[in-house]
Formats: C-alpha cells, structure tokens, sequence
C-alpha cells in the first residue's frame, strides 16, 4: 500500500507511523498519530483488530476526518465476541466526526487523484475512466479491476466496502452519482445492510442517467449463510431483490464474466430504441448457436427488411442466405474490405433493428488492423448501438486495446454473454428516467379488515368478488346453504389454526347433490380434526363451484425492501412449480401486465389447447386492486393472499375463491 502510494504519483503528504520506527523505506516515521506535523485527511488502518480502537481514538483525537480500516474480526461472522468488537467500534465512530470505510476490507483507489490505497500493485496507475466500482469482497474486486482493465475498462474509482460498520453502499453509491466523471456504477453485493437508503441511491441513480450493473450472492441458501458469516451481510429473499432491480432499471447479472461483458457493452454511452438486434457472422456454428442463445435469453432477433436483404445482395456471393443472424459466407474483409462495414450500415438502417453485433475479435499482431477511421465512421453514420463480439474468450493485446480505444468500437467476448449485454442495454433503456411510484401512508379503515367477511366486502367493493358463499355450523345447515347456493358446491373448513386448507384435507369440491354435501361435510369435519386435533373448528364454508384457470395473486411486507406484489399459478402447484412474478408496491403503470408475461401459465391465459382465453383484463384490474387494497391497509395487515383466484372466461370477471390474512402484530 506504501508503495501504491509513494508511487503513483499521489501529490499529497504521506506520514508513516509506528512506535518502533524511527524511518520506513527511507521515510521519516512517526511514533503516533497525535505527533504528525498536520491533522491527517485519512488515516490507512494496518494494524490488528484489537488495535484497532485505540488507533482510531487517538487519531479522532488528532484531527483525523476519515479512516479505512482493513483488519478482519470486527462484526462479521456468528462468534459473539467478534459481533460485540463491531458494536463497539460502531459506537466509538459514531462519537467522532469521522467517515471509516470498513473494517474487513481491501481500501479502495482513485484514478484521477492517483490514490491507489490498497493492498495488490496490478491496482496502481489505472486508465481513468467512466466505471465506478463498489465491491463488498474486497479480493473479487482486484480480480475485477484486473480482467476488466485487461480489456479496455477504465475506472472513477473503485471502493471495497467490507463490513460497512459506518459508510455502506448506499453513501458509495451517491457519491459515484454526484461525480461529474463516474457514467457507469458496478457493485458487488453480498447484503444490503440499509435497504431503504439502497433504493433511495438507485432511484437517484435511474433519475441521473447512470447505470447500475451488479451481481448479488444470495440465491441459493447456501450463499445466503456465506456471505452472512463473511461480512456480516444479511441478505433477503432473492426474489424481492430481483423486484428491487426491475424497479430502479438494476442489471443483475448471473456472473462475472456477466457483468465484465455489459459493463463494455455500456462503455459506448449509447442506449438502443427497442431490443431488436441484427447479427452479422462469418460463421454457421455462430448462427445456429445465436438462435440457441437468444431463445434461452428470450431476447429478440427479428427478420431483416426488405430493403435491407436486397441492399445486403450486393455485398455478398449468391449462395449466402440473408437473414439475421447472417453468415456473410467468407471471412470478414477477405472478399472486400468494405464488407462488413457496409453491411453494418445497412443492418443500422434497418427499421427492424435497435442495435448491430458484429462478430469480430479485437486487432491485434495476427489480426488484420482496419483503418480506425472506417470503424469511426460506421459509428458516426447511426446513433444505434454498434458492438462488437467473439465467439470465446481470447487474448488481448496493447495494440487490440489501442484501436478500441481509437475507434470507440468496444468488443464484448463470448456468445451467450454478449446477447446478455445487448439485452441488459434494452433493459436500462426502458426505465432510464422513469418516474418511480412514490409510497403513500396507509388510509384504510381498520373495520374493512376486522374479519374475513368484512375483507370479502370490501374487495368486492373493488371488483374482487368471491364466489356465492354461506357459513355452516353443522351438516344440516351445510346442506340447507347449498339449497340456496345452488349446486354443485365447494365445502372448506373453517379455523383459526388452519390457513392452508388443502393440506389437512379441508376441502371438498363439486358437490352434487344435498346428501352428498351432508356426508362431505361430517367426513370433513372429523378429517380436520385428526390432522390438527389443536385446532377450533368454528364451522365450514359452503361455496359456489366456479371454474377457470387458478392464480395467486398476493401482497405482503417485505422485512428489507418494504411492500410488494407477487402473482403466479395458483391451487395446490403453487410451492411446487414456483411459477411466480413479483414486484415492489405500488404498482407502476404496467406492471401488472408486465408480471403475468413473465409466467409460464401466461399462455394458459390466452387458450391452450382448445381451451377458451381467460378474462386478462378483469386479472389485471383485479392485481391492482389487490395491491392498493394491501397498501391503504397494512397498518393491519402483514399479508393478504388470494389463492386461487380463478380467472374466468373472457369477458366473465375473476372469482376469489380463497381469501387469506395475516393480522399484522403489535
């Protein structure tokens, strides 16, 4: 760290201190922090944990306005003496007027200040640039810094945050945000400590024009409890953080190799109309595998125009079929150095196409160099984004990294990564400078949710309407309200300790006749009874037999990220195919929609099979109602759940078949 220092060329003083020292490398050392000439800026923690205190006590005491403590064994992990250091240190910080980054990290470095405070020399002299990375594992992000700035990448800054015991994420990002030369924000996130603070910083960030790439652990359970005991970071539920991305325009990348190819792909400053992409190849294998890649990434590889395939003709022999992806037929130049550039052009042109992949390794010793200028003049005859990408990751030379510097033409490597990229640039594109849905206080009157009848009438109310229902106390009432319902009908159970029904086989559906539903009913009550012989059976619900296509539709408090939707196939499939949408409350304009393309039961929706379409828009109204209604009242409610919700045939409406609730506590 002493030599990223002394050597980079940082103009500012640099005191070393130690007891035992009267010089270092040459260098006049200090035995305290309290004996330098001047209050230091920022003091560079090295010393153990249980040091750690004491040091920064004397240098609060000495002037000291910011600290990066990189020592281990402060507040991570499960042991509670390491858990009570952090405690301790956070309330030793929070006394002084002083920023710590840390403890438990690598320190961080500022290109354009020259400021290389951390621990590896390949992290020293790096080309400024428009990246700014926040990383909480301070080793992956020297791998980062590393293959990122061997391809092209150049940096703001690059901070690991470690533990996050004073400044976290959140402060990070707004000062990346606020910085005139950051364009680009990439973090590494194990947990986000302040959720809400988090969402503040991205919505800032979606509001100034500046993308957030990142990749989070958390989705297995197993990474869950890693990263808990490596930084201390607490992470929720992956598919609520998935929301959260959705929301604030975040890319989450699944890698990252991911993340390295979208940050390039970012790197041109350009943001594509539509997700449309023309491919241009030398190859077939690339074709097919295109094809394979862009179906797995549902992303979007459209025909060319007419205009464009006859244009196109004129650059390449006539066995060559055109169509996107293309294989040109010949190696890229060796028929006519205009070639692809031409048909780059073209595919630009084309109304059918937001963005142009030319696949094309980078220049280099053996690589055939095209004039800079040709490549810059693709460039300047569209505003589309034009990439361009390899099939496999590959070397990169001086010279590769030169001309792409020269041309602005970044290559991103990889097939199935790079359709990634293009996609996560449609991605941003679409919700750049989208106003988001600001939190209203809960206005609901407490009666509308005194009880389950009072929660049916009141969603009627918003056009979520149960189907026709009666409460039985005994089999002889059972059978009069199906009299009156009309037949068939449902029977469920009723019981205060008992909210999934189906599981203690509290429910009996399509009954036919009034005896029937006498001898269903008592064979129902005793069923309940043996599996929670705990439980108060107050009676049974004798329902209308509705059909249609089940749904769950719900809305809960999420205990990171606050209020949200989820929709997905309902009935008794629900846990087990988790075929499921979600999004944060309240709902933006098209969410709704939004969430029930992205189920596999979508196409259910539209008629599968001969079978007739569903009522989409009473579905979708009935989305929005139910996360208004949670909103107004969740003051009372931790959760509300409708499941099944069955959809109807079009223009029939939505019947909620099983409303359940979760008082909230306290």
């Amino acid at each position: 760290i002493f030599a990223n220092t002394t050597k980079s060329g940082y103009p500012g003083n640099i005191y070393p201190v130690n007891p035992k020292r009267e010089t270092v490398w040459g260098v006049k050392c200090y035995p305290s922090l309290s004996n330098l000439p001047e209050a230091p800026e920022l003091g560079l923690l090295i010393v153990p944990a249980k040091a750690i205190p004491a040091v920064l006590q004397e240098g609060m005491k000495a002037g000291m306005k910011g600290a990066i403590v990189y020592a281990s064994g402060i507040g991570e992990g499960e042991d509670p003496e390491v858990i009570a250091k952090g405690e301790a240190l956070k309330e030793l910080i929070e006394t002084g007027d002083i920023s710590v980054c840390g403890p438990n990290c690598m320190g961080l470095a500022s290109m354009r200040e020259n400021l290389y405070l951390y621990p590896h020399t390949h992290v020293r002299n790096l080309k400024p640039g428009p990246v700014g990375l926040v990383f909480q594992s301070g080793g992956t992000l020297s791998y980062f810094v590393r293959s990122a700035s061997e391809r092209g990448v150049g940096f703001s800054y690059t901070i690991s945050s470690g533990n996050e015991l004073d400044l976290d994420l959140s402060d990070y990002m707004n000062f990346l945000i606020d910085d005139e030369h950051t364009k680009i924000i990439t973090l590494f996130i194990e947990g986000i400590r302040k959720p809400a603070d988090f969402m503040v910083a991205a919505g800032r960030a979606l509001a100034a024009g500046k993308p957030i790439i990142a990749i989070k652990t958390g989705r297995s359970q197993g990474s869950r409890a890693a990263a808990q005991s490596h930084s201390g970071a607490i992470s929720g539920d992956f598919e609520v953080y998935e929301a959260v991305c959705e929301r604030y325009g975040i890319n989450d990348c699944k890698s990252l190799d991911d993340m390295l190819e979208t940050t390039l792909a970012f790197m041109s400053g350009r943001l594509p109309k539509g997700p449309n992409v023309a491919y241009m190849t030398t190859s077939g294998g690339t074709v097919d595998l295109l094809h394979d890649y862009v179906e797995a990434e549902n992303a979007s590889m459209p025909d060319l125009a007419p205009q464009s395939v006859e244009a196109i003709a004129k650059w390449v022999s006539s066995d060559v079929h055109i169509r996107n992806p293309i294989d040109t037929g010949s190696p890229i130049g060796a028929a006519d150095g205009d070639q692809p550039i031409e048909i780059c052009k073209i595919m630009a042109q084309d109304p059918n196409i937001d963005m142009v992949a030319w696949a094309a390794n980078m220049p280099g010793s053996e690589r055939r160099r095209r004039p800079p200028e040709v490549v810059r003049d693709l460039l300047a005859s569209t505003d589309k984004p034009v990439v361009a990408f390899a099939r496999m990751i590959h070397g990169v030379t001086r010279e590769g990294l030169d001309y792409q510097d020269e041309t602005g033409l970044y290559f991103m490597q990889g097939l199935q990564p790079s359709v990634q990229a293009l996609k996560a640039l449609w991605f941003y594109a679409q919700r750049k400078g989208r106003a988001v849905p600001a939190l209203t206080a809960p206005k609901g009157k407490a009666a509308d949710v005194a009880d389950a009848a009072a929660v049916e009438a009141a969603l009627e109310k918003k056009g979520i309407a149960p189907p026709r229902s009666m409460l039985a106390l005994d089999v002889k009432s059972a059978a009069a309200a199906a009299h009156i319902i009309g037949l068939p009908v449902a029977i469920k159970i009723i019981s205060p300790q008992i909210s999934h029904k189906t599981e203690t086989g509290g429910v009996r559906l399509n009954l036919r006749t009034e005896k029937e539903v006498e001898a269903e009913t008592q064979s129902l009550i005793s069923d309940a009874s043996k599996a929670s012989p705990d439980a108060e059976i107050t009676g049974v619900l004798v329902q209308q037999m509705v059909s249609g296509l089940e749904i769950l539709i719900g809305a809960r408090e999420d205990p990171l990220y606050g209020p949200m939707m989820v929709v997905g196939a309902g009935g008794v499939m629900v846990e087990l195919i988790k075929d499921a949408a979600f999004r944060l409350l309240p709902l933006a304009e098209n969410d709704p929609a939004a969430m029930l393309s992205e189920l596999k039961a979508a196409r259910l929706l539209e008629g599968f099979r001969g079978a007739p379409a569903a009522d989409t828009d009473a579905l979708i109204v009935a989305i929005r109602a139910l996360g208004d209604f949670y909103l107004d009242h969740r003051d009372n409610l931790s959760e509300i759940e409708i499941n099944p919700l069955m959809v109807l045939a079009k223009g029939h409406g939505v019947s909620a078949v099983d409303i359940r609730t979760v008082r909230r506590k306290g």
